[in-house]
Formats: structure tokens, C-alpha cells, sequence
């Protein structure tokens, strides 16, 4: 992989202005940054430039204001966070490709910083607009690429821009593509991957390509209850997509031609009611009455997912195996990121985690340090594991 791009920190900067894609489109309550995870992800690299005497303009975007000034989708939070981290001012610019951003771009001194508005209040952003991204190339010398996150989109920051003038790749963008390779393209087998979430519809793309490519796959969740109904299992009144049962058993014949070994819950936990306080029980999954919702995977179903990734020497784990964000039915997402965790820190299992509500589930589980690594990506980190090619990262390859 590394003699396809090539990498900021091998490039001199010294007195060059450097425009620096990132994404920090992080939670904002009562005008204050709440959550700042992706703001000190690519902060190395910020201060890796900054240390080298580059005058660094960060590039980003806030929000889905659809081309109009928002007020509320400002990045003038964000440019407080980083000033706090980095023990600087980060002054913003809202003009970025007028007068005064050319402006403000020529004050700039080496070891200075400076931060453009969203680069989506401009129409020609969302659009892959050429001279929208020849208006950014205008005002520095390289760019530098570390928001893996936004990989997946064909935006001109993101794809037009780093085609039209001399580019890298940053520290968080290399760690996050040197981590998928180790998950899917490159993995130390035996591979097992684990997916949850909702829908089935929502990772067709996904499932599709994994049973095509993985070991043994272990599936929790909404969409577990799809497959369940498949099989012909009762699952009363819970979340499923009848639609996708012919989709489901396909997926699941699929496998099996490519010796791919699928786990669903034999025990679940259910309710009548969804809400933290509803009276709750575990059952095997063929005492599902009809007026029940399967909202957990059961003790048995944990401890025999554990078990079926036993022997894996890579686990790549996407989504919850119930509804975490509701106590008590965290447990099973709990318990199983615990014994990732454990396999991780213990037997050396290379653990990759991203997409979607993962981080939050695997936080809230108390493990996210306790992983190989944990993707601050969540489209991109799903298009990848989906097999497609990311915008992002063809832009940044080596012509």
C-alpha cells in the first residue's frame, strides 16, 4: 500500500501553505463542540505541520446546509475546540475563495493556522464543482488528505482538488486504510466478522460482498430477525423486513457455496414494549410468542459467538447485536465487545471496529481502547468493507 501514495510526513512543508482536508463534523450543544473524538484524531497531523512550519489552512465541513449560509452550521465551534488542543488561535475565514480568503491566506506566517468556513455553503462543494475546487487549489501549495471519513464522497475538497495539485496523505487517513487492508484486503485468517444493526436492506451491499470473502460471520441485531425468519424461525412482533427473506436466503446459500459459516442467535431477549423499564425474559428463540419483540441476543447466543470466533486471528465488527442504547438490552453488545476485547488484548487477535452506531456501542461497552483499532469512518468504512472504490482514496494515489 505505502508505494501508492505518498505521505505528508515525507514531504517538506517548511514555508509552504498547506490546504488540509479533515473532518471534524462533530456533535455541537449550545454553540460548544460536546464530543471531541474527531477533532484530536487528526490533530498529529496538525501539529506535525504546524511543528514543520507550514501555514496550514484546514478545509472542512459542517452540517448539510445545501449550498445556503446556515449560521448554525458554522465551524466557528469546531475552530475553539482546536485552538484549546493545540494552544493557538484559529481564527475563521468566512470568505474562503473571495478576496478575503486570499487575504487571510497571505498574512499567514509559518506555524500559523487558519480555518475556512464550511466548505458546504458553497454550492460547488456537494456538486464536485471543478472551479470551486480550482478556486481552493488557488490558495496553497499542497494538499494534504486526512479525513478517511469522508472518502466516499465524490465532493470537490475531497476528490476534484487533490487531482489538481501536488497531494498526500495525512496520519489518520494512512492508519485508517493500513487498518481495512489488515481487515479484508490483507487479513490474517482465520477472518470473522461481526454485523448487527437494524436493517438488512441498509448492508445488502455489505453481507453480499462478505460471505464471498470471510471465514465465519456473526449477525446480531434487526437484521438478525430476517434471517431468523428465513430459517422459518418465529420472531413475533419484531423488527424484520419480510420483503428481504428470498434476499436473506440467498445471502445465506451464498455462504454456504463459499465455505463461509453464518452464527444467528439460538436465545434472545424479548419484550412487549420497548422502553428501558418493560418487563423482559430470555427465551430459546422458538418460544418467540407472537406478541413479543426480540430486542437482544440471549446469554447462550454470546457465549456461542465467542466460541465461534474462537480460532479467528482477525474479527471486524460493525454495528450492535440489539438495542444497545437502551439498558437493559445492552448486554449482549456489552458482553461479546468484552470478549473481543479480551481476544485482542490477550491472544493478540487483530480486532477492527467502525461504521455506523459502533463506536458508540463499543464506548459504551467500555472497550474501544481495548481494540486493534476503532474507525472514526462510518460511510467509508462501510463502502470499503462493501468493496467499492472510494473517490477519496483514488484521488490520492500515485498517478
Amino acid at each position: 500500500m505505502r508505494d501508492q501514495f505518498k505521505f505528508a510526513d515525507r514531504l517538506d512543508v517548511a514555508d509552504k501553505t498547506v490546504l488540509l482536508r479533515i473532518d471534524v463534523n462533530v456533535p455541537i450543544v449550545n454553540g460548544l463542540v460536546s464530543n471531541d473524538t474527531r477533532i484530536r484524531h487528526v490533530m498529529p497531523e496538525v501539529r506535525a505541520l504546524l511543528d514543520n512550519g507550514a501555514k496550514v489552512v484546514i478545509l472542512t465541513h459542517f452540517g448539510r446546509p445545501q449550498g445556503q449560509i446556515v449560521p448554525s452550521l458554522s465551524v466557528r465551534p469546531v475552530a475553539k475546540a482546536i485552538s484549546k488542543i493545540i494552544d493557538q488561535p484559529v481564527p475563521v475565514e468566512s470568505d474562503v475563495i473571495g478576496k478575503g480568503g486570499r487575504a487571510a491566506v497571505d498574512a499567514l506566517r509559518p506555524g500559523d493556522i487558519l480555518l475556512m468556513e464550511n466548505l458546504r455553503f458553497y454550492k460547488g462543494e456537494e456538486k464536485n464543482d471543478p472551479e470551486f475546487a480550482r478556486s481552493l487549489a488557488a490558495l496553497g501549495d499542497l494538499y494534504v488528505g486526512d479525513a478517511f471519513s469522508c472518502a466516499h464522497r465524490a465532493h470537490a475538497s475531497v476528490d476534484a482538488l487533490p487531482r489538481m495539485m501536488p497531494s498526500a496523505v495525512g496520519r489518520s487517513f494512512v492508519a485508517e486504510l493500513e487498518a481495512l487492508q489488515a481487515a479484508l484486503s490483507q487479513p490474517i485468517r482465520p477472518l470473522g466478522v461481526v454485523v448487527g444493526g437494524a436493517k438488512v436492506s441498509s448492508k445488502l451491499a455489505l453481507l453480499e460482498n462478505l460471505v464471498t470473502k470471510v471465514d465465519k460471520l456473526v449477525l446480531g441485531g434487526g437484521m438478525a430477525n430476517t434471517f431468523l425468519l428465513a430459517q422459518g424461525k418465529p420472531i413475533g412482533a419484531s423488527l424484520a423486513e419480510p420483503d428481504m427473506i428470498q434476499t436473506a436466503q440467498r445471502i445465506l446459500k451464498v455462504a454456504e457455496l463459499n465455505d463461509c459459516k453464518i452464527l444467528l442467535p439460538k436465545d434472545v431477549v424479548v419484550a412487549v414494549e420497548f422502553k428501558s423499564d418493560a418487563t423482559h425474559r430470555i427465551v430459546k428463540i422458538d418460544d418467540v410468542t407472537d406478541f413479543e419483540m426480540i430486542l437482544d441476543a440471549g446469554p447462550e447466543a454470546v457465549i456461542d459467538a465467542g466460541s465461534f470466533l474462537e480460532n479467528c486471528a482477525t474479527i471486524v465488527w460493525n454495528g450492535p447485536m440489539g438495542a444497545f442504547e437502551m439498558p437493559p438490552f445492552d448486554a449482549a453488545t456489552n458482553a461479546l465487545a468484552k470478549i473481543v476485547a479480551a481476544k485482542t488484548q490477550n491472544n493478540g487477535v487483530m480486532s477492527i471496529a467502525g461504521g455506523g452506531d459502533t463506536m458508540a456501542a463499543l464506548a459504551n461497552a467500555g472497550v474501544s481502547d481495548q481494540f486493534s483499532y476503532v474507525s472514526t469512518a462510518g460511510g467509508a468504512f462501510l463502502e470499503w468493507l462493501e468493496g467499492k472504490r472510494l473517490p477519496g482514496v483514488e484521488a490520492l494515489r500515485k498517478g
